[in-house]
């Protein structure tokens, strides 16, 4: 069985990237000592990362080099333009989520993150997210790309830990809440 998580920073005011994209605000917090919020505690479990487009293309055009180890499989249903020396961790993929997670389950994934506001509203509208990581920045972007899109229904979820930080950052966990 194959899960799937969503570990993610937003504004206060739900924005994922700011105006044309931008992801230049998350430099705006200072970093603490010693502190990832729990990443490489994360990635350490993850496998693979299916991300969307958007999120591919803003954090390629990062200049900061290819910060992901795993296989990256970015949704797309547009030709990809990847680097030469990305071509053996950067995928394209198209297609459901469902037929997406089998395929990658049977090629051996066991933990994908998904990343990208359009990627986790689709997945979160085909009841595939088992844990949503959220990390709030304290900043209002007042628009930009938002975190989750229009949902198919509502989505009950559970608060299962919660931490804040000294440089204002606050990090809640949740879980869906089965509604049978």
């Amino acid at each position: 069985m194959v899960r799937c998580s969503v570990y993610i920073a937003a504004s206060l005011d739900g924005y994922i990237a700011g105006p044309n994209g931008s992801l230049e605000w998350l430099e705006s917090i200072p970093p603490l000592d010693d502190e990832d919020y729990g990443y490489s505690n994360f990635t350490a479990d993850v496998d693979t990362l299916v991300m969307g487009r958007n999120t591919y293309e803003a954090v390629a055009a990062m200049d900061v080099d290819w910060p992901y180890e795993m296989p990256v499989m970015v949704l797309t249903s547009r030709p990809l333009d990847v680097p030469a020396d990305l071509k053996e961790r950067v995928f394209p993929v198209a297609g459901d989520p469902h037929t997406l997670i089998a395929s990658l389950g049977e090629a051996g994934a066991r933990h994908v993150w998904i990343d990208g506001g359009a990627a986790i509203t689709s997945f979160l509208n085909a009841s595939l997210i088992d844990r949503l990581i959220i990390t709030t920045v304290p900043i209002l972007l007042g628009g930009g790309a938002p975190l989750f899109g229009p949902l198919a229904n509502e989505r009950k979820l559970q608060l299962i830990s919660s931490a804040s930080f000294d440089n204002g950052l606050t990090q809640a966990t949740y879980v869906p809440v089965s509604s049978e």
